[in-house]
């Protein structure tokens, strides 16, 4: 499969959709990476996502799936394609041990990535507090399923703020990890594996067309007759949605065209590169939640206004002011907690995480569980910061 990008316009946008890679670590870098503060100071800091909103605990799992029938897309000398992915589900309250937000090895490559030598302990981003607890007892019931996706170069746990707040308004949530297109992914057997597509270009139709390969491939491990997942009959498969943060978002079109089992999507501040199937979704909602300078109408980065008239059914494209492209993710959050604010952010990590949240857990309790939102009636006097491009 070649990763070169098909023409220079595909090219230019994908560098603004994903400058998680496009740009060098000390410009893009919201990152919990780069501190003033003295090593004690860095000793008794203890990171923390914020404390989950909604009435149930959070349970963690991590599933390790091999799709014997498909080779790696980007490094076929390693066989089958590996996939490793979170699971959150509702969970007995009092139940289970903290999960670590990461291992040492995935936490020192990010920090590696985003701002190489910065001297902030892996250990400390590992062990940051998730507020989800591995080995929990599972609370009863059938809960829709919201597969997540994060951004090119960057690791699946960089979303788990999302994660546990979904997980917490009753869903459970798998968070996919994309083998080979972040800055590290440790399997169980103790192999991390990092990214083989971070220093090229690469064909962005191409990169969404093998995420919706390996989503598809998790629902069928998910829901299929014999699930990977012991907790797999927590799932109602009727009620499934994706969300996805720049390329994550992005892929969110595919996987919605190849796929009816996924009702609705939202992409997360990712460019809509000419090429993907925006006109194939057959009527199914989706939200369109990105940052002002890119994603505004006339803004920037022009994709979205492009992409608008094709999607038929449902939809929202919303803007959040004073936000960057990462702050759709923990990173900010986690950066201003160690003193190092999101550069070009006039929001706090704090305030967009909860902004992301409502908006997202808004959307597929409209969409999934058929519970009225008048968040997306129009502007909201709770979220101010939130700008309704089109509606």
């Amino acid at each position: 499969m070649t990763s070169r990008i098909r023409t220079a316009a595909a090219t230019a946008v994908l560098a603004l959709a994903l400058p998680v890679v496009a740009v060098g670590a000390a410009q893009a870098v919201p990152s919990p990476a780069t501190v003033a503060a003295p090593s004690a100071q860095r000793a008794a800091l203890q990171l923390t996502l914020p404390r989950p909103t909604g009435p149930y605990a959070v349970g963690e799992d991590v599933l390790h799936l091999v799709d014997v029938h498909r080779q790696d897309p980007w490094v076929p000398s390693a066989g089958p394609r590996q996939l490793m992915v979170s699971m959150f589900y509702p969970a007995r309250r009092g139940t289970g041990r903290p999960a670590p937000y990461m291992d040492a090895t995935e936490a020192q490559l990010l920090l590696d990535q985003r701002a190489p030598g910065s001297g902030l302990p892996a250990q400390l981003l590992a062990d940051t507090r998730t507020y989800a607890f591995t080995d929990a007892r599972p609370d009863q019931g059938r809960y829709p399923l919201v597969v997540l996706s994060p951004g090119f170069g960057l690791p699946r746990q960089t979303l788990t703020a999302l994660a546990v707040g979904l997980t917490s308004h009753g869903y459970v949530v798998a968070l996919v990890d994309h083998t080979y297109e972040d800055s590290g992914t440790t399997f169980p057997d103790g192999r991390t594996l990092t990214c083989a597509v971070c220093d090229g270009p690469l064909d962005a139709v191409t990169a969404a067309d093998s995420r919706a390969k390996d989503v598809s491939f998790v629902l069928d491990q998910l829901t299929g007759p014999r699930p990977a997942w012991r907790h797999a009959g927590l799932i109602d498969a009727r009620r499934i949605g994706m969300a996805g943060h720049s390329l994550g978002g992005m892929a969110a079109i595919p996987v919605m065209a190849t796929d009816r089992r996924v009702r609705a999507g939202v992409d997360l501040d990712g460019a809509i590169v000419a090429g993907l199937p925006t006109g194939d979704l057959h009527h199914r909602p989706f939200l369109l939640l990105g940052n002002p300078l890119d994603h505004s109408v006339g803004g920037g980065e022009g994709s979205w206004s492009d992409a608008w008239p094709q999607l038929d059914g449902w939809k929202r494209w919303l803007t959040v002011t004073g936000a960057t492209h990462l702050n759709f993710t923990d990173l900010p959050l986690l950066g201003d907690e160690v003193g190092y604010p999101t550069p070009g952010a006039q929001i706090s990590g704090a305030r967009s995480t909860a902004v992301t949240l409502a908006y997202v857990a808004a959307f597929f309790d409209l969409q999934l569980k058929g519970v009225p939102q008048p968040l997306f009636d129009g502007p909201s006097a709770a979220y101010p910061e939130v700008v309704f491009q089109k509606k």
